[in-house]
């Protein structure tokens, strides 16, 4: 090697290694608290392990399990799927409807926009919780408004049939997150093309259909994806507010998770678990983008 091309390898050596120590906290805390602890989880979710004593390896044992003997797993997985292809849309459709609302420039916008945000802020807070659990509670604020109104209430978390449906309400509640990023795309939308339209004699209506929804669809697309995500792992309400019941009717995957895990003890029954919860998210994932080509419209692609 002569010297010419031995200075130009240190000197990218060099500059490799001051880049590398920029980055050398998030890569050391993404190895030692992500990617670690991930293999550790795949071990152990091929053994039997109650963190007291050494984990004993016993293969399939613990899927095989889930599948073939384990009633309250398959409840669990029902109740998250009811919940996530419920919530998510209904919460994308009022995000949607809130942000078309809010996209014109109107007197005290800004305000209402930061006033329908801070549910999402709050949201997922153990106060937010508790909170819920009263207001539907036999003697919280909606059984007094259907009081006024001569209907009698019931204790609506502890109702088998109604239980779900305010943790869904719950969810929806909290909808400033897409709301904001609805309000981004469609603020990327051209106006020229809303002013060709009304040209044309396009309404309301057909403009909605026509340019607004199918230029949104890349946002819808990623809001989509990552409220499908944290549907799935939603945990913090029905813990706190039903605690997965009654009736096992609001067991979510991720509440029977953590059951398995810090109320019995069995490590390695939980780790199975959450794999299999990966599994279903990247499945799922994986569909929403093989269906993307669909119903997503890129400008820059010059169309579906």
């Amino acid at each position: 090697m002569n010297d010419r091309a031995q200075t130009r390898l240190l000197k990218n050596l060099k500059r490799n290694a001051i880049a590398y120590s920029f980055i050398a906290p998030w890569l050391i805390g993404f190895l030692a608290f992500t990617i670690g602890p991930m293999i550790a989880s795949l071990y152990l979710s091929f053994t039997k392990y109650d963190m007291l004593s050494e984990a004993r390896w016993i293969g399939m044992d613990n899927y095989v399990n889930l599948f073939s003997d384990d009633a309250r797993f398959l409840q669990s997985i029902k109740v998250t799927f009811l919940f996530v292809f419920i919530s998510v849309p209904l919460k994308l459709i009022f995000a949607l409807f809130i942000a078309i609302l809010f996209s014109g420039k109107h007197k005290g916008t800004g305000f209402y926009r930061t006033v329908y945000y801070i549910p999402s802020i709050i949201g997922g807070s153990v106060a937010v919780a508790v909170m819920w659990k009263q207001l539907f509670g036999l003697k919280g604020a909606v059984n007094g408004i259907l009081a006024l109104v001569g209907i009698t209430g019931t204790n609506w978390v502890a109702s088998p049939d109604f239980a779900l449906s305010t943790l869904i309400l719950l969810v929806i509640w909290q909808f400033g997150s897409p709301m904001l990023i609805f309000l981004a795309g469609l603020k990327q939308i051209p106006s020229e093309l809303y002013e060709a339209a009304a040209v044309d004699g396009a309404s309301y209506i057909q403009r909605l259909f026509k340019i607004t929804l199918p230029m949104l669809t890349p946002v819808i697309f990623f809001n989509l994806v990552m409220q499908m995500i944290g549907g799935f792992m939603t945990f913090t309400q029905s813990f706190l507010v039903t605690a997965g019941g009654p009736l096992d009717k609001t067991l979510f995957y991720a509440v029977y998770l953590y059951q398995r895990a810090f109320a019995h003890f069995e490590m390695g029954y939980a780790s199975a678990m959450a794999w299999i919860l990966l599994v279903i998210v990247a499945v799922f994932t994986a569909l929403i983008f093989k269906s993307s080509s669909a119903w997503v419209y890129y400008e820059s692609e010059g169309g579906k």
